[in-house]
């Protein structure tokens, strides 16, 4: 099908679009933006410096590759590159990268939904679901399939890892492991996320080591370095090890449960 352009729609001569997309009344399309086959983007959105991919929907008055809120960027020519197959609705602003990386990344499979917001030099995975009003600082990496969800926050920085659930209103300030939900303001995790991991597809053994590394990590009483130590003579499936990885590569400090060892089976059984 040939792309489709309403006529109160302005697109820059310089904007390359494939074929079958869809722009939608008042919509701009900016300079250096190229938008995937496919895509439909709904009325009042504005988009520059920026890559889509294939078959994403914008409902409506999307804000995409917008200059990053940072008081030292002046101008400089910085990106945001989007996968495909991902929704974005009403009010959502994405922030091109700052003069630091150059570059705000977001993977494919994503639903970032109304008033969400991602900032500046963010690293997004696939399947990562943003809920209502949260919001993402500048330089936040959040991993494949985590959940944010509603006005929750995430501080500069921080990382959320891979299938980590964000409670709703949650405050997150330090690093959030993989695997875990977490809650409160200055986050903290609470359980483990065993609905999800089976959800996904990750076998009695995985679940078990994974149980095994929160443990050791969180209710035996050692320093975090010293876990690790012990964990990585240890041998561990990959799903496991992920979490050590993740520690490991920390610059902000792993956010720790508030619990105490009586709560271990509560936690981890929930």
């Amino acid at each position: 099908m040939p792309t489709t352009i309403h006529s109160t729609a302005i697109i820059h001569p310089k904007a390359q679009l494939d074929q079958d997309v869809e722009v939608g009344p008042y919509t701009v399309i900016g300079e250096d933006t190229q938008i995937g086959a496919g895509t439909k983007i709904g009325p009042h959105c504005i988009f520059e410096f920026c890559t889509v991919g294939k078959n994403n929907l914008f409902t409506g008055a999307a804000y995409v590759g917008m200059p990053p809120q940072d008081f030292s960027y002046h101008g400089e020519h910085t990106r945001l590159t989007m996968g495909d197959n991902n929704i974005v609705r009403e009010a959502v602003s994405l922030h091109r990268g700052s003069h630091a990386t150059n570059l705000t990344a977001i993977g494919s499979g994503c639903m970032l939904m109304a008033n969400s917001h991602v900032g500046h030099d963010c690293r997004l995975g696939d399947n990562i679901v943003m809920v209502n009003s949260s919001a993402a600082a500048g330089h936040v990496h959040i991993g494949d399939r985590a959940l944010i969800s509603g006005l929750s926050g995430i501080h500069q920085f921080t990382r959320i890892g891979k299938f980590a659930m964000l409670s709703g209103g949650g405050m997150a300030n330090q690093d959030i492991i993989p695997y875990v939900i977490a809650q409160g303001d200055r986050a903290k995790p609470v359980a483990l996320n065993l609905v999800g991991l089976k959800r996904n597809g990750f076998s009695r053994e995985a679940i078990k080591a994974i149980k095994h590394v929160f443990k050791t990590l969180f209710f035996r009483g050692l320093l975090l370095k010293d876990a690790i130590a012990r964990l990585r003579a240890e041998n561990l499936p990959q799903e496991a090890a992920l979490i050590l990885d993740f520690c490991e590569a920390s610059k902000r400090g792993i956010s720790r449960p508030r619990r105490s060892a009586r709560d271990l089976e509560t936690a981890v059984n929930d």
